[in-house]
């Protein structure tokens, strides 16, 4: 089982960076490629909500973002510092498309909890832990028996 695990500034620019480790250790446990760029874009999804609460909750305190494979499959956790997550509503996207003005600023446009219904709908295995100090958002994806995932189990094994 490999893990990786990065700690990132608050800053928008670090989330292509969590990007590029994630689809990087994605392709080396053996993902298929067509799970890669939902991968690639729940990654960054999560790591933006967490930026972005961190940027107003806890500007010094770094992001985390963990990556773990085993024979089953491959599980990405993010943590931010920040209120808990709410629940997710049914039509998160509702009144986004009003404008500004109905929900009282540019800020509501941004709400951590819309990136949480992105994540319901890219990621079928999704899981979100409101603690006090935050969220953890864990994502999992099955990993391939073709020739990638037949490679990194021999690998493995030795």
């Amino acid at each position: 089982m490999a893990v990786v695990e990065l700690l990132l500034s608050p800053l928008p620019a670090h989330v292509r960076t969590a990007r590029l480790v994630a689809v990087a250790a994605a392709r080396r446990a053996g993902l298929d490629d067509e799970l890669v760029d939902e991968l690639r874009l729940a990654v960054g999804e999560a790591c933006s909500r967490a930026v972005g609460l961190h940027g107003r909750h806890a500007p010094d305190s770094p992001v985390r973002l963990t990556v773990a494979d085993d024979p089953n499959g491959l599980t990405l956790s993010v943590g931010d510092v920040g209120p808990a997550a709410g629940p997710v509503p049914d039509d998160a996207g509702e009144g986004l498309l009003a404008g500004p003005d109905v929900g009282g600023g540019l800020d509501e446009l941004a709400d951590p909890d819309v990136a949480l219904a992105v994540l319901h709908g890219l990621v079928d295995e999704l899981t979100v832990q409101s603690e006090p100090g935050g969220t953890v958002i864990t994502m999992r994806w099955p990993l391939g028996t073709g020739p990638a995932g037949a490679r990194a189990t021999i690998v493995a094994q030795r």
